[in-house]
């Protein structure tokens, strides 16, 4: 038997999946970098591998978005100021991120996942409603995003830090989680335009009632994302390092 909630728990069984690569994919990461290990974290299957988790993510947070305006049904004039204060809480554990990086003098985190999800829970507002709209403007913003990436936009100072939001890196710096607008806005537009045009649809017709037993974990997971993503690199570092597996010399 399962248990009955009030939660999509299918959205929280693939947002818990997600936290689970994201985690597998930062001891990988802490592996190559800290303890030496010949494994190129950063570059084709692990590039691949970490940015298929950002992706479902990204695309989770569109759904989730579109979810949350169906809820609040009459309420929906109301929304405004819940995402507002949302984004800007999750803008501000991306900052926490940002000065740990540089405390630990290990790269720079000007624009990581957290100041992107952070800020595109306030961008999405305006467009809660679009469907259609939304896919055409999603893939949009993907092209113009791919786009960026073709071209060699290199700003060196103030500059630089305040066109990174849009794909233009900073000269000279080293960036281990960088998610810029472009291309990751529209991969959340693509989630809303999913949630507003096929799986609130499909759920009214088929509706969840009962958590299977063997979900239950990575729903739990899926409801405690933004925590285990604030500690669990601590965690692994501190983890490796204490078994002697990585060497914490900067």
């Amino acid at each position: 038997m399962g248990r009955r909630v009030d939660r999509f728990w299918d959205v929280d069984v693939v947002r818990g999946v997600a936290i689970v690569m994201v985690v597998f994919y930062h001891l990988i990461f802490d592996l190559d970098n800290f303890g030496g290990y010949p494994i190129e974290s950063t570059d084709g299957f692990w590039a691949f591998f970490a940015d298929t988790s950002a992706f479902l993510f990204v695309f989770l947070v569109g759904l989730s978005l579109s979810i949350s305006r169906a809820r609040a049904g009459a309420e929906e004039q109301s929304l405004f100021g819940k995402y507002l204060y949302r984004g800007l809480r999750i803008i501000a554990w991306g900052m926490l991120i940002t000065l740990v990086f540089r405390l630990v003098e290990f790269g720079y985190v000007i624009f990581g996942i957290l100041h992107l999800l952070g800020l595109s829970v306030i961008l999405a507002y305006p467009l809660l409603k679009l469907r259609y709209a939304n896919l055409v403007l999603g893939l949009a913003v993907i092209a113009a995003g791919v786009y960026m990436q073709t071209q060699d936009f290199v700003v060196g100072g103030v500059a630089g830090v305040l066109l990174t939001p849009l794909g233009v890196l900073p000269e000279g710096l080293m960036m281990p989680d960088y998610r810029p607008l472009l291309p990751w806005f529209g991969v959340v537009l693509l989630g809303l335009f999913f949630g507003n045009a096929a799986y609130l649809v499909w759920r009214k017709k088929s509706p969840l009632s009962l958590v299977p037993r063997a979900a239950r974990p990575l729903a739990f997971l899926g409801r405690h994302t933004l925590f285990i993503y604030l500690v669990h690199q601590p965690v692994l570092i501190a983890t490796l390092w204490a078994l002697g597996i990585i060497n914490l010399g900067f």
